[in-house]
């Protein structure tokens, strides 16, 4: 988390810090993101730097965690817009995710090096039941009449299935360097496939 000088800045100054690490974070991995470069971008001296984050692994998070929270926030919209379907909602978020042309350079860096850490703040914003908060308003706009389940315990782990297929088509995306069209049609039928199911009667 960033420290409380970091949330003390004008509006400006803060986003121009962000803007700066998610350049630096789009060029090169976490593991190869250079301090140096963010703070050159953001016209800020290191010191300056180390009075609003502990280091590159703290803004790095922050962004992550920003972004999840964003996409929360659409995933909700997607659910309302689709009268509760969670599947219908899912595809549309991975549609979406795929066009945010700002930040796909951003997301191919974090999906290609992915860590524990790194999926738990891109995924568990839907499904982490430490996020009780978030999963009740995501849980709030789904029509659970139309899931085969008992509970919110079994909703959670569909979630975690759910987010674990997303989490693999965006690294074959990346990896295998598919087109969009190839990505949603590989991701649509593993979405139908688990909404029809896999066992016959």
């Amino acid at each position: 988390m960033p420290k409380q000088t970091f949330f003390n800045l004008p509006e400006e100054k803060k986003q121009i810090l962000l803007q700066s690490a998610e350049k630096e974070f789009s060029r090169v991995p976490l593991f190869e993101a250079s301090i140096a470069n963010i703070i050159k971008a953001a016209g800020i001296p290191r010191g300056s730097f180390y009075q609003y984050f502990e280091g590159k692994e703290d803004i790095y998070f922050y962004l992550l965690d920003k972004m999840a929270k964003q996409r929360k926030d659409k995933f909700i919209g997607f659910l309302q817009n689709h009268d509760g379907d969670l599947i219908e909602a899912m595809i549309a978020m991975f549609e979406c995710m795929l066009h945010e042309e700002e930040h796909i350079s951003f997301m191919k860096n974090a999906f290609l090096n992915m860590t524990h850490k790194v999926e738990h703040s891109f995924l568990g914003i839907f499904s982490d039941e430490e996020s009780i908060d978030d999963f009740n308003e995501v849980s709030a706009q789904i029509d659970k009449r139309k899931l085969n389940i008992v509970g919110d315990q079994e909703l959670y782990h569909i979630m975690q299935i759910l987010t674990a297929v997303t989490f693999r088509n965006f690294v074959e995306k990346f990896a295998q360097g598919l087109s969009e069209e190839q990505a949603k049609e590989t991701y649509q039928m593993e979405m139908n496939l688990l909404k029809k199911g896999i066992y016959i009667g």
